[in-house]
C-alpha cells in the first residue's frame, strides 16, 4: 500500500475553471477507484475559503490536510528557499501529484507526478498581464518539469511543446486526455429548465454562441468580424432564416476584455450581439443546449473543455485548427484558420443553412464526445500511479 499526496490548492476560490474542473473530477473517480492506498491532500488558505469538500468525507482512506499559512509568504519561502518541503508538512508521502503548476517544494525521496495543461504562456507571452508573466518567471516551469519523475499532458499538444520548449524526453511525459462532466448531455426540450434559464439570461430564441473566458487569446474578435459578414449575407439574399440568428458571447471577463466590448459596440448588428457576462456553473449545459451553434476559434488551447461540452450537448461545432483542438474535435466539427474571420462566416452560413449537415455534426460530435469519459481519465492515470 503506498500513501500518496496531492496538492489542492488550485481549489480554495471554489470556482470551476479548467485547473479546477480537471482537479475534482479527477480526484472523485480517482477516490472511486481505489480504496487501498492512503490519499493525503495538502491545502492552504490563509482565509476562510468557498471550497465544499464534504464530498470526501465517504472516503476513508482520504485526509484533508489543512494550512493557513499567508500565501505570499508560503510562495516566497518555497521560491526562495526551497522550503518547506509539503512531503514532510503532510507526514510524509512515497508520491505527491500536482494537478497543476504551482509554487511548492517536495522532497528529493518523494516521486512527483505533475499535469502540464498548456503551455500558453511560452506560447503566447503577449496574452498574458505582465503580473501573470511575472509570475511564470518567478515560478520556473521549466525546472518544474525537469524535477519532476513522471509529467501527465493532457494532450499530443501540449506533450510535443514540453518536448520542444523543455527538452523533457518524451517517454517521461504521458498523454492522458480529461474527460467531460456527464452532467452535459442532449436534454429535452420539454424540460422546464430549458425555458428558466432562458429566461434568466435573456436569452434569444435562435442564437449562436461562445462560452468560455471573455480575452484575446480565445479570438472573439474574429467571431464578431465573422458575424458581421453573416448578417451582411442575410441582408444581401434576403434571408430571413440567417436574419433571426443572434450572437452570445458568454463567460467571465480576462485580461483585455475592454478591447472585444469595444469591437462589440463598433460593429453595425450590435443589436443583434449579447454579452452574457457570468453563466453559473449549474446553468451552462442547459445554455449549450438552447443554442444552434457553438464557436471556438481561440488561438491556443492546451486541452479545450467548452468544443467538447457543446458536442457531449448535441451542438454543432466550429474550431480552431491549431494546438489541441484537432485532437479533441476530430472530424466532428468544422475546423477553420482562426486569423481568417471569412472561413469562420462560411463555416457559420454553410452549418445554419444546410440542415443535414447540421444533424450530421450534431450525431458525429455526441459519438466523438463519448471518448472523453473522467473514469477512463482515472483509471488511466492510476496506472501511472501503480
Amino acid at each position: 500500500m503506498a500513501k500518496i499526496g496531492i496538492d489542492i490548492r488550485c481549489l480554495a476560490e471554489g470556482r470551476r475553471t479548467g485547473v479546477e474542473e480537471y482537479t475534482l473530477n479527477l480526484l472523485k473517480q480517482l477516490f472511486e477507484i481505489d480504496r487501498k492506498n492512503e490519499y493525503v491532500l495538502f491545502f492552504n488558505s490563509f482565509r476562510s475559503s468557498g471550497a465544499d469538500f464534504s464530498w470526501l468525507e465517504k472516503y476513508s482512506n482520504v485526509t484533508l490536510k489543512k494550512f493557513h499559512f499567508p500565501n505570499k509568504l508560503l510562495n516566497f519561502l518555497f521560491w526562495y528557499l526551497d522550503w518547506p518541503k509539503i512531503d514532510r508538512m503532510i507526514g510524509g508521502v512515497d508520491i505527491f501529484f500536482m494537478p497543476n503548476i504551482i509554487f511548492g517544494s517536495v522532497s528529493r525521496k518523494t516521486k512527483l507526478i505533475l499535469t502540464i495543461h498548456d503551455l500558453s504562456f511560452e506560447r503566447y507571452p503577449q496574452t498574458f498581464s505582465w503580473k501573470r508573466r511575472l509570475w511564470h518567471i518567478f515560478i520556473n516551469a521549466k525546472k518544474i518539469c525537469r524535477r519532476a519523475d513522471k509529467i501527465i499532458a493532457v494532450s499530443g499538444s501540449t506533450k510535443n511543446d514540453l518536448e520542444s520548449f523543455y527538452g523533457i524526453p518524451g517517454e517521461k511525459i504521458q498523454i492522458i486526455y480529461s474527460g467531460v462532466a456527464d452532467k452535459f448531455r442532449v436534454i429535452s426540450r420539454n424540460d422546464e429548465k430549458l425555458v428558466r434559464t432562458k429566461e434568466k439570461y435573456g436569452l434569444p430564441y435562435k442564437f449562436i454562441l461562445y462560452l468560455g473566458t471573455i480575452e484575446p487569446r480565445k479570438n472573439i474578435i474574429g467571431i464578431i468580424q465573422a458575424f458581421d459578414q453573416l448578417q451582411k449575407f442575410a441582408e444581401k439574399n434576403d434571408s430571413e432564416e440567417i436574419s433571426k440568428y443572434k450572437l452570445v458571447i458568454a463567460g467571465s471577463q480576462g485580461w483585455l476584455s475592454e478591447k472585444i466590448f469595444m469591437e462589440i459596440e463598433k460593429s453595425v448588428h450590435k443589436d443583434k450581439i449579447m454579452a452574457a457576462s457570468f453563466i453559473a456553473d449549474e446553468d451552462k449545459e442547459y445554455v449549450f443546449n438552447l443554442a444552434s451553434l457553438f464557436v471556438y476559434p481561440s488561438f491556443f488551447e492546451g486541452f479545450g473543455f467548452p468544443p467538447l461540452e457543446a458536442m457531449r450537448c448535441g451542438v454543432p461545432v466550429i474550431v480552431s485548427n491549431n494546438s489541441s483542438l484537432p485532437e479533441m474535435v476530430g472530424n466532428s466539427g468544422v475546423l477553420i484558420d482562426p486569423d481568417k474571420p471569412g472561413e469562420i462566416y462560411q463555416a457559420m452560413k454553410e452549418i445554419l443553412i444546410n440542415r443535414e449537415l447540421k444533424e450530421k455534426m450534431s450525431a458525429k460530435g455526441l459519438e466523438q464526445a463519448k471518448n472523453f469519459d473522467w473514469e477512463k481519465t482515472a483509471r488511466t492515470f492510476f496506472k501511472v500511479l501503480r
